[in-house]
């Protein structure tokens, strides 16, 4: 998908990703059962995970690359903030759609249909955006390169392989810290605070919540520092922020209390907003014309890679301490460190 907004349009591509994520997602939920149409109800519903990937690996580079082309240089910082915020907000609207189906439903109405409902709901939601994005127009970096006749005579992931290896092992290292920020602060936390720490479900949605909420806030903020200070600097120090945090949250469950672990892992989500400076250092790397398939290639290849192997890492982890996500978060955060400097170095020294 990448490789057409590059070459067709920032517009075209960001509205083919949300029908092909619309779609999909109502599909689910309107799916016949095993017992209606037999074989044919499970692979359906691969073939319907399958166009569901594909489309969110175009639509979060599109969203990206898109607003990051709509807005002045000066504030593309902020941008990304704010849209990275979003993405966190649509985690926690997900969590509290599930809240409330297990507290409206039962056990049985869920299996039978209840589950239904948030794929039902997200596909018109989709559907809903789909049309607001009619009104959307072309971005002016992409009318500037065809006004200018720049749009890539090459393959453009090929031409970023060649001449863009380092913005691209840059921005797959900094997905990488991206990924641990959100699977393993965010979306593991509730099993490991209730399996290992003895905390009630219900108190561990709210703090999950909580740090949401922050990590929203962290995003903005990061996306405002950055700003004025640059990328790098704002990762660099985000990174040390996250090590300290996690170093005293990690080392108070079990001791502290409940109040105060709370509150430590709000402060935690509010570090890990840096994360929210990914996706700018990103547009910052690579130029408008293979802008698109150079964030999408980075993106998504490292998300393939780690994102599979990131729980298991910790679960193998947990094995020798309750604490064991606290290490992978320590190795990432010092991998962000570095990363962010070299970034700085060689992308945004001698312009802050």
């Amino acid at each position: 998908m990448a490789h057409f907004g590059d070459l067709v349009g920032r517009k075209k591509l960001f509205s083919l990703s949300i029908l092909l994520m619309a779609l999909p997602t109502l599909f689910i939920g309107i799916l016949p059962t095993f017992e209606n149409i037999g074989y044919l109800a499970p692979l359906l519903l691969l073939l319907m995970r399958v166009v569901q990937g594909i489309a969110i690996g175009g639509e979060i580079p599109a969203a990206w690359t898109f607003v990051s082309e709509h807005v002045p240089e000066r504030k593309i910082g902020l941008a990304n903030g704010l849209l990275t915020a979003g993405l966190s907000l649509g985690i926690l609207l997900g969590a509290l759609m599930s809240l409330w189906i297990s507290l409206n439903f039962s056990e049985g109405q869920i299996h039978d249909w209840a589950w239904r409902i948030p794929f039902i709901v997200g596909g018109i939601f989709g559907l809903v955006a789909l049309y607001l994005r009619t009104y959307l127009k072309e971005t002016p970096v992409f009318k500037a390169m065809q006004a200018r006749k720049e749009i890539s005579k090459e393959m453009p992931v090929k031409q970023v392989l060649k001449t863009h290896k380092t913005a691209v092992a840059i921005g797959m290292l900094f997905t990488w810290f991206l990924t641990g920020c959100v699977v393993v602060v965010i979306l593991a936390m509730p099993n490991l605070l209730i399996g290992s720490f003895g905390f009630e479900r219900a108190q561990t949605f709210e703090m999950q919540s909580a740090a949401i909420v922050m990590q929203m806030v962290g995003c903005i903020l990061a996306g405002y520092f950055a700003d004025r200070f640059g990328c790098g600097k704002v990762m660099m120090v985000g990174a040390l922020a996250v090590a300290l945090t996690a170093a005293v949250f990690y080392n108070s469950l079990g001791h502290a209390a409940h109040s105060t672990i709370f509150g430590l892992y709000m402060l935690l989500g509010l570090c890990s907003g840096t994360v929210g400076m990914v996706s700018s250092s990103m547009v910052k790397m690579f130029p408008a014309p293979v802008r698109f398939s150079g964030i999408s290639f980075s993106y998504n290849l490292s998300y393939a890679i780690v994102g599979g192997m990131t729980l298991p890492l910790v679960h193998w982890l947990s094995q020798y301490s309750d604490i064991g996500a606290m290490y992978y978060i320590f190795a990432l955060t010092i991998l962000a460190f570095v990363t962010a400097f070299v970034f700085w170095n060689k992308f945004e020294k001698n312009r802050y």
